[in-house]
C-alpha cells in the first residue's frame, strides 16, 4: 500500500484540498448529467461509485476527524447509498500508513527519542492504519508489543474539520444550527478524548480491569512507562479482525460463542459501569485462533449520567413504550418532546419514536435473539428512509433528544451490525449473571 509522507494540519492546506474533492464531484456530476441526457434509464450507482471513491481519496490524505466522520458515517448504513458504506468503511482499518520517514519523526517528537532507542526492534511499518494513529509492531526484553502512534495534528485540526462538515451535517439531518450545537460539541468533546492517548490508556486499564472476569474475552496489557499523549503501547495480540472471522464461514456455534462474548461485554459495560466502548466496528476487536474475542482500542468511551441511563432504558421495555403516558413523559425527559411542541407535532413524534422503539428493542425484550435474521436490521433501515423522506418531518424542528443519543445510538447500530454480520443467535439477559462478580 502506498503510504503517505506528509499530512495537512494547517486550516488551509485542509481546506484547500477538501475544495479539490469539491471540483471532482462537480466533475462528476456533469459526466452524470451527460450520460443521464442520453439515456433517461441511467442509475445514480456510477455517480455514488465516484463520489464515494473521490470524498473517500481526499479524506484518507487528510486522516484525523474528517476520516474518523467517514469511518461513523460507514455504520450507518440507512443513511448512505452502498457505494458510500462501502468505500467509508474502509476508513476502518485499511488507510495508507505514514512512511518510514514520518513514522520516525512523529515518534521522536511525541516520545523525545526514535523507536530504536527505546525498543530492541521496531517495524517502521505500519500494520495497521486507521482514521487517528497506526500500529506498529515492536519487540522489548522478548516480549512483543503492539505500538500506537498518532498521526501529527489531527487534535489541532478537530475544530476546523468539523466546521467544514457541519453545514453537510445540518442539511444531512435537517438540524437547526443555533440549537444543533449541543451536538457538534458532543462529537467534537468524544473525538478530542479519542486523541488523547493519556486518557485512552487509563480507559482501556479501567474497562479492561472491570471486564476480566467476563469469559472468552482477552485485552492486551498496557505499559505506562512506554506510552505518553500521543502513542500507546500494548501487548501484541494474534488474532483476526471480526469481519475476517465473519467472512471465514465460521460454524454457528463459533459464531454464536462469539457473538454472545460480544453482547455479554457490551451490556456489562452498559449496566454496571455506565460507561461503553462507543466505537463498535470490525476494526477494534480480533478473533484469535481458540475463537476468543480480543477487544484492543479504548479511544471512545461514552459515559452515560443517570438522568439519561434511566429514562433511556426504562423506555426499551415493551410494557413501558406501549403505554403512552409513560411513553411521552420518558421522551420529554430525553428531550425528545419539548414543551412548546403544538399537538401535532406531540402525536406525530410520539408516533415515531413508538415505531423506532418498537424495531430497535425488539432484540431486548426477547429471550433469544437471532441477528442472522436480515430483516431486523432491514426494517429498522426502511424506517429510517420512510421518515427521512417525509415532506412533514422537514417542515418541523428536528433538533430532538439529548446530545447523549448520538454515541448510545452508534453504539447499539454497531452492535447490532456486527452481531447480523456474525450471524449470531444470543441469549439476550446472559449478561446478568455476571453483576454480582
Amino acid at each position: 500500500m502506498k503510504t503517505i509522507d506528509n499530512i495537512p494540519t494547517g486550516k488551509i492546506g485542509r481546506t484547500s484540498k477538501m475544495l479539490q474533492t469539491g471540483f471532482k464531484i462537480g466533475g462528476n456530476y456533469l459526466k452524470y448529467y451527460g450520460k443521464k441526457a442520453l439515456n433517461s434509464e441511467l442509475s445514480r450507482e456510477e455517480l455514488d461509485q465516484s463520489n464515494a471513491e473521490d470524498i473517500y481519496d481526499g479524506l484518507k490524505s487528510l486522516k484525523g476527524s474528517a476520516l474518523k466522520v467517514a469511518q461513523m458515517l460507514s455504520m450507518e448504513k440507512s443513511l448512505l447509498p452502498a457505494a458510500y458504506v462501502e468505500k467509508f468503511s474502509l476508513a476502518q482499518f485499511s488507510v495508507p500508513p505514514l512512511s518510514a520517514p514520518l513514522v520516525k519523526k512523529t515518534f521522536k517528537k511525541y516520545h523525545g527519542k526514535y523507536p530504536e532507542e527505546i525498543f530492541d526492534s521496531f517495524s517502521s511499518e505500519s500494520v495497521n492504519a486507521a482514521s487517528i494513529g497506526q500500529v506498529h509492531k515492536a519487540e522489548l526484553n522478548g516480549k512483543k508489543l503492539a505500538v500506537k502512534i498518532q498521526y501529527p495534528g489531527v487534535a489541532e485540526s478537530i475544530s476546523s474539520d468539523l466546521a467544514l462538515v457541519k453545514p453537510i451535517a445540518l442539511k444531512m439531518f435537517n438540524l437547526q444550527g443555533e440549537d444543533s450545537e449541543k451536538y457538534f460539541r458532543e462529537v467534537e468533546d468524544k473525538l478530542m478524548e479519542e486523541t488523547d492517548y493519556t486518557m485512552e490508556l487509563q480507559q482501556s486499564k479501567e474497562i479492561s480491569e472491570s471486564c476480566d472476569h467476563l469469559p472468552n474475552l482477552l485485552f492486551p496489557k498496557y505499559y505506562e512507562d512506554l506510552s505518553s499523549e500521543k502513542i500507546i503501547t500494548m501487548d501484541w495480540m494474534t488474532g483476526i479482525h471480526l469481519s475476517e472471522f465473519a467472512k471465514s464461514n465460521p460454524s454457528a456455534e463459533e459464531a454464536d460463542k462469539i457473538g454472545q462474548t460480544l453482547w455479554d461485554f457490551y451490556f456489562y459495560q452498559i449496566h454496571a459501569l455506565k460507561a461503553v466502548h462507543a466505537d463498535p466496528h470490525p476494526g477494534n476487536f480480533l478473533v484469535d485462533e481458540q475463537k476468543r474475542l480480543i477487544a484492543i482500542d479504548f479511544g471512545c468511551i461514552k459515559r452515560l449520567p443517570e438522568d439519561f441511563y434511566n429514562p433511556y432504558f426504562e423506555l426499551t421495555k415493551k410494557e413501558n413504550f406501549e403505554d403512552m403516558d409513560f411513553l411521552q413523559t420518558k421522551l420529554r425527559e430525553l428531550e425528545i418532546l419539548h414543551e412548546s411542541d403544538s399537538p401535532k407535532e406531540t402525536e406525530y413524534f410520539t408516533r415515531m419514536y413508538y415505531q423506532m422503539l418498537s424495531l430497535f428493542a425488539k432484540p431486548l425484550n426477547s429471550v433469544h435473539f437471532d441477528f442472522s435474521d436480515p430483516s431486523f436490521l432491514q426494517s429498522i433501515s426502511a424506517l429510517s428512509e420512510e421518515y427521512s423522506r417525509d415532506k412533514e418531518l422537514r417542515k418541523m424542528n428536528t433538533n430532538r433528544g439529548s446530545e447523549h443519543f448520538l454515541y448510545i445510538s452508534r453504539t447499539f447500530m454497531g452492535l447490532y451490525s456486527l452481531l447480523h454480520e456474525l450471524g449470531a443467535r444470543v441469549e439476550v439477559n446472559n449478561w446478568e449473571k455476571f453483576l454480582t462478580k
